[in-house]
């Protein structure tokens, strides 16, 4: 199906579980577009070299601002002078999560969840590395706007703001041949990380029911996901992820009888992990458990410096 709407699928390796990303690259209004673009690490860089060394790349389009997808955007527009787009909260996120205030406040928030302090700093230490491999910062020329229309390869996409694994991402989607490029909002083997932290959406996987319905009323064809195979039928993906995320809230629900800490209600739904997918389990034990607090399941509050909620 790429082959068929004239764009190639750029797969990049990354150092952890999750370990690539797929990016993507076609002709767009004036040259060509790239959509998405790595981490900035030297296998990235090697990736694109010969790539942008052989194609005139005049715009950049990044999905959304994490590491994976945002990081090499600002270096590959420097060796590119292409044009960057992004989503307006995207690129407020993408330039500011990995600056000194939000860094500062993580060991105090991860404390706050019930981890003991050298959980804490370890857990806060792994996010701070994601420095180098985001900077330099792109410009953002254009911003992206729901429904706005872009070429991309043989066909024209428009522009879906689908918010719930950030709170700016966007899906691109051919009405003509029922063609979804899915980013991260909907995978064929894992569930989006759906992460809530204290700062941008308050219910984030409120915000992701909703775009998956949204795009369930599309009834797509055909999926290109950013990891993982391209797959068809998008509507039994989705039904199998809302039932994915009802059945941990039933779940993390039950066990909440008495108060209980983030890092308890974490252990629960996830277990033990490496400190690099801790920081993911975390995010997400925390938009389930505010999810309950937003749908009046539970209540909320802090005891001793720590934050315990309590089923209603």
């Amino acid at each position: 199906m790429l082959n068929e709407l004239k764009v190639t699928q750029v797969t990049i390796p990354m150092p952890f579980r999750l370990n690539h990303v797929h990016c993507f690259l076609a002709e767009g209004e004036k040259g060509w577009t790239i959509m998405d673009t790595g981490l900035n690490n030297e296998m990235t860089r090697d990736i694109w070299k010969p790539i942008i060394a052989k194609h005139d790349v005049r715009d950049i389009i990044v999905t959304h601002y994490h590491p994976d997808h945002f990081g090499y955007a600002g270096t590959l527009q420097q060796l590119t002078d292409a044009e960057v787009w992004m989503t307006q909260v995207d690129e407020h996120a993408g330039k500011t999560y990995w600056e000194a205030p939000a860094l500062n406040l993580l060991k105090e928030n991860y404390t706050a969840c019930g981890m003991e302090d050298d959980l804490a700093t370890a857990l806060s230490s792994d996010e701070s590395s994601f420095i180098p491999q985001v900077k330099p910062y792109p410009t953002i020329n254009h911003h992206l706007e729901e429904g706005m229309k872009l070429r991309f390869g043989k066909c024209e996409y428009e522009v879906i703001f689908t918010p719930g694994h950030s709170d700016g991402l966007i899906s691109l989607y051919n009405k003509e041949n029922s063609v979804l490029f899915s980013t991260d909002h909907i995978l064929p083997r894992i569930s989006p990380n759906i992460s809530y932290w204290f700062k941008g959406l308050d219910n984030p996987l409120e915000a992701f029911f909703s775009s998956l319905k949204k795009i369930q009323r599309l009834d797509v064809e055909y999926v290109i996901p950013s990891h993982g195979k391209p797959f068809r039928n998008a509507n039994e993906r989705i039904v199998e992820l809302l039932n994915h995320h009802q059945d941990r809230l039933h779940v993390i629900h039950e066990s909440m009888k008495d108060p209980i800490t983030v890092k308890s209600a974490c252990s629960i739904l996830f277990g033990n992990l490496p400190i690099h997918e801790s920081r993911f389990a975390v995010g997400e034990t925390l938009a389930h458990l505010e999810y309950l607090l937003l749908n009046n399941q539970c209540r909320k509050f802090t005891r001793d410096g720590l934050l315990y909620y309590q089923a209603i």
